[in-house]
């Protein structure tokens, strides 16, 4: 059986790729603080990357937290050091794997309202997430390894049962389903820039006059395991690859779905100074939802990926139905 290494497989995308890695006939080795190849254990690390035809990894602390001094160097640290570790196995091998496919995040691109990004012409931004990102990425690119071919999945924010698409179901079910409009609200450091190059202004939050229609990129999780499947089998492809729907949605238009999908009627509209508090009991980011992201699978696109889930509506019910069909109540699914 060829090999798969997955790193970061606990995660509910993870789970899901090992999952289908096993049903495409690999043997999944997995790798991670529970699992059977530990972080701490270079050399069975080296042993399970030497002759894998794949490796994935899908390894960081989640941002779905408060950006907290503690919690901002684990976010950047845990990107920075499994990837580190996994280049220099990769390097090492004698046999090493033909594709190594590691996370990123459609967050690298700057906040817009007037155009989209694609891996060729989007505008890279500025602070705390982008420099986690932009840190990530160049860790991950480093080097030469001239028998793997090396792929960026810059991931928009998945839909599935994961913690992204939870908490904007939290915010509709508990009232806060209408749209999110930013605002000014006391300056703080938590999305300053981090790393050896932090960029961005020292004291936040940045301010933008969106009235709710700030752009929501999104990708279903089945569109998630497509295209890493696609990936594997293109072997033209290489360097970043923005993993988003073909049509991205806008805040207003997210809120009104998630609340027919949690049966909500009513959703009153939330400002920062609103959304501050709350997501501070919730204990994480308002710029989950204050951020415009708005990103286009160009790459993807052009190649001939079929995407499963190219609405909003349509990946939102998939969701639902999934769920229910699990015995799960429809108003948990996430």
């Amino acid at each position: 059986m060829p090999r798969a290494v997955v790193a970061g497989a606990s995660g509910f995308i993870g789970a899901a790729v090992c999952e289908a890695l096993s049903e495409d006939g690999y043997d999944v080795v997995r790798i991670g603080r529970r699992d059977a190849v530990s972080w701490d254990d270079p050399d069975r690390i080296a042993a399970a990357v030497d002759g894998a035809e794949v490796v994935v990894n899908l390894a960081g602390k989640s941002v779905n937290c408060r950006y907290t001094d503690a919690n901002r160097d684990e976010i950047l640290r845990s990107r920075i050091q499994t990837t580190a570790a996994l280049r220099l196995a990769i390097s090492a091998a004698g046999h090493p794997p033909r594709l190594w496919l590691n996370a990123s995040t459609a967050t690298i691109y700057a906040h817009t309202m007037d155009r989209p990004h694609t891996e060729a012409d989007g505008r890279i931004g500025e602070g705390f997430s982008v420099d986690v990102a932009r840190s990530w990425e160049r860790e991950f690119f480093a080097g030469d390894l001239p028998r793997t071919r090396r792929v960026a999945m810059r991931m928009a924010i998945v839909l599935g049962d994961g913690p992204a698409t939870r908490l904007l179901l939290t915010l509709a079910r508990v009232g806060f389903g209408g749209p999110q409009h930013d605002g000014p609200w006391f300056p703080h450091r938590r999305y300053r820039g981090i790393g050896d190059d932090p960029s961005g202004p020292d004291v936040g939050p940045p301010v933008h006059r969106t009235r709710g229609r700030q752009k929501f990129s999104w990708i279903h999780l089945d569109d998630v395991i497509g295209a890493i499947r696609f990936l594997i089998a293109r072997d033209d492809l290489h360097g970043p690859v923005n993993l988003s729907s073909p049509r991205p949605s806008d805040n207003a238009e997210l809120m009104r779905t998630l609340r027919r999908a949690v049966h909500v009627p009513l959703g009153i509209p939330s400002w920062r100074w609103m959304l501050e508090p709350a997501m501070w009991l919730l204990r994480t980011e308002p710029e989950l939802v204050l951020k415009s992201r708005w990103v286009l699978p160009g790459v993807l696109v052009d190649a001939g990926y079929e995407f499963s889930h190219v609405d909003l509506v349509d990946a939102v019910d998939a969701v639902v139905a999934e769920r229910a069909a699990s015995g799960q109540a429809p108003r948990a699914a996430s």
